[in-house]
């Protein structure tokens, strides 16, 4: 694979990153199986893995990572996320200094190295100071602990937030960010992917293929028949915009002589903003489809239909599993107390 460059780091990685949230209980159980997934990957020529300490759960996938890498770590850039919930301790989460000092180094110990080489906020942290953390994974960064630092699902002014931050702190700043993007969710297009071009920032995304949407298996009219997607994310699958998309991308597909799964890849990668697109196999099965069409590119007729289906910019519908602010869950952060509303 040719390599890309990682924002402005100096960092190469491959268009494809390996993607390692379905590695443990929550997917697949299997080590030895999952280590075979990583070395198909890494003789693939794909160069770039990305974990996090939630995923397994609870530090299985970052075990499993450790274990397969065994010998190689060397070869491969190592991502890996933080704040997501460890436990039933409030302080065992988040973004503050207590608890970053604790992730990396329990992160490193599952990872079976001396180093990671992106470390990510996993989640937006809104009770804690974004120089709280700045302050912190510039330690992290100092000590070498961590080479490079990242986001994932951060708002465009979020994202500015915090290089004006680092800026005026005299910290490390954000190098990468890692949102949702796919033919179906293209939200990004609108701010957050010309703000990370605006900071060479790198960007990695997730969900590609949007929960398995654009794998061809889940058709309009059709019962979903995965009771664990239908558990984790059924309103998505169920989305009647989504599926009545899904059917044109599937001629529009076929048209051009493709995979769904190629088409909606090929299309990730096309994007100038995107550094690496996330793929997460599940099996050996489902990584070598995917390897398969690593060398599709899209023309631009292929991709002017696809506007025509999914206008720029456009999400036809909210991932269940994305990040939501917290005035969009939370009624009180959006309204006046009741004396206040009173005309005076």
């Amino acid at each position: 694979m040719r390599m890309r460059p990682l924002g402005r780091t100096g960092i190469r990685v491959s268009p494809y990153c390996l993607g390692t949230m379905m590695f443990g209980q929550a997917g697949n159980p299997d080590r030895d199986d999952c280590a075979r997934i990583v070395h198909r990957a890494l003789d693939a020529g794909i160069n770039f893995i990305d974990t996090a300490d939630v995923y397994g759960p609870h530090g299985m996938s970052e075990e499993f990572v450790g274990a397969a890498l065994a010998g190689r770590r060397d070869d491969v850039v190592l991502a890996t996320k933080f704040t997501g919930p460890m436990g039933e301790d409030p302080n065992r989460r988040g973004g503050s200094r207590r608890w970053i000092v604790t992730a990396v180094e329990d992160s490193l110990r599952r990872l079976r190295t001396d180093h990671i080489d992106l470390y990510q906020v996993h989640h937006p942290d809104p009770h804690t100071d974004i120089e709280e953390t700045l302050s912190a994974l510039t330690d992290l960064v100092r000590a070498g602990k961590v080479r490079a630092i990242g986001t994932s699902n951060l708002p465009a002014a979020e994202i500015v937030e915090a290089q004006w931050t680092a800026e005026r702190a005299g910290l490390q700043r954000f190098r990468t960010e890692q949102p949702t993007y796919s033919i179906l969710n293209r939200g990004i297009e609108r701010e957050v992917l010309p703000v990370c071009r605006h900071y060479g920032m790198g960007v990695l995304v997730w969900s590609p293929l949007s929960m398995g949407l654009l794998t061809g298996r889940y058709r309009k009219g059709a019962a979903v028949d995965n009771p664990r997607r239908m558990r984790w994310v059924p309103a998505h699958m169920t989305d009647e915009r989504k599926l009545d998309a899904v059917e044109a991308l599937l001629a529009v597909a076929a048209e051009a002589g493709l995979p769904l799964t190629h088409l909606a890849m090929a299309f990730a990668v096309a994007h100038p903003g995107v550094t690496s697109a996330i793929i997460g196999p599940r099996t050996l099965s489902h990584l070598d489809d995917l390897l398969a069409g690593a060398p599709v590119t899209l023309g631009d007729d292929v991709l002017d239909r696809i506007d025509d289906i999914v206008a720029p910019g456009t999400d036809l519908g909210p991932l269940d599993v994305a990040y939501v602010p917290p005035a969009l869950e939370d009624p009180a952060l959006r309204r006046r107390p009741v004396e206040d509303r009173r005309a005076a």
